[in-house]
């Protein structure tokens, strides 16, 4: 009883001093504009202000580490993206628990992998991307944005599902690795929606499927790469928002609530299309199973590719 009178005195004072948002990415991309997109209308909604703070590097691991040790009572939010269910398979030793230091609050939204080549490819669709592959194992080089990246584990997915083999040529990121592209040495690419399409409308890079389960409003002519010739492939980069494990139920919902009320707002809306996101919400339950699933999968190609942890 005493704990329920705790939860129900907590729900109802929270928040009454500002909440940190903790961005474990450097400022500018998707995730920190949905930090400060999310932070500014719960400032909004909630009277206290909602700060963001980033803290960029170590493949996340600083600003990940940073919200685990932060006190369980709702101030700290942490923003999450796919390195969160990735990186347990990639590195020896994080200074965390995914699994156990972090209460679900919402996924935010998905924005779906695109397989890319140059503006001026001889590559014309995935078929023939698949059929030159099978033909010259390993000739076919494909740029990632490092060993263990969104897209180096999208395309060793790839490869396995479309039983083909091509070579990775890792870059420090999205930018250096969409510019080669662009200028032709490197053959073709995953990357997520947000990254590529700057790339896609100034002519230089070329998509030729989307890596969901249906077509994407934003390129309704674009096939999915299960209609591509590759069923049952989707890769995502998710956007979603957690809190130090022991956060108090009642302060998970209100946060999960809120968030949601935001996700449905017009103008928050227009911010995620323009960088081809797409709103998700959902209750903390969900997420929760869906960082699992992202868990499981990510640690099976990780474990077949023989990616050596770090």
């Amino acid at each position: 009883m005493l704990g329920l009178a705790a939860g129900a005195s907590a729900q109802g004072t929270y928040p009454d001093k500002p909440i940190r948002i903790v961005v474990p990415y450097p400022a500018g991309g998707f995730n920190d504009t949905l930090g400060r997109v999310v932070g500014a209308k719960l400032a909004e909604a909630w009277g206290q202000p909602a700060i963001v703070d980033n803290k960029p590097g170590a493949g996340t691991q600083i600003g990940t580490s940073f919200a685990a040790k932060a006190p369980a009572d709702g101030y700290t939010v942490l923003v999450v993206q796919f390195p969160f269910a990735a990186n347990p398979w990639l590195y020896r030793q994080l200074p965390y628990d995914t699994a156990k230091d972090f209460a679900p609050v919402v996924l935010a939204g998905r924005s779906p992998m695109l397989l890319v080549v140059n503006a001026k490819s001889r590559y014309q669709s995935t078929a023939d991307v698949l059929a030159a592959a099978k033909a010259r194992p390993g000739a076919i080089n494909y740029g990632s944005s490092g060993s263990g990246s969104s897209n180096h584990l999208a395309m060793e997915l790839f490869e396995s599902m479309a039983g083909v083999e091509m070579t990775q040529v890792p870059y420090k990121g999205s930018t250096p690795l969409l510019t080669d592209l662009a200028g032709g040495q490197v053959e073709v690419a995953f990357d997520a929606f947000p990254h590529a399409l700057p790339f896609i409308q100034s002519g230089k890079v070329r998509p030729l499927a989307i890596a969901s389960a249906d077509r994407s409003p934003l390129m309704p002519e674009l096939p999915t790469l299960g209609q591509a010739g590759v069923p049952g492939y989707e890769v995502s980069s998710w956007h979603g928002f957690v809190v130090p494990a022991g956060t108090p139920a009642p302060i998970v919902e209100k946060l999960n609530t809120q968030i949601n009320a935001i996700l449905k707002q017009p103008e928050v809306r227009k911010v995620f299309a323009e960088q081809g996101v797409v709103p998700d919400g959902g209750t903390a339950a969900e997420f929760g199973a869906f960082i699992g699933q992202q868990m499981d999968m990510w640690k099976k190609v990780v474990s077949e590719s023989g990616i050596p942890p770090q």
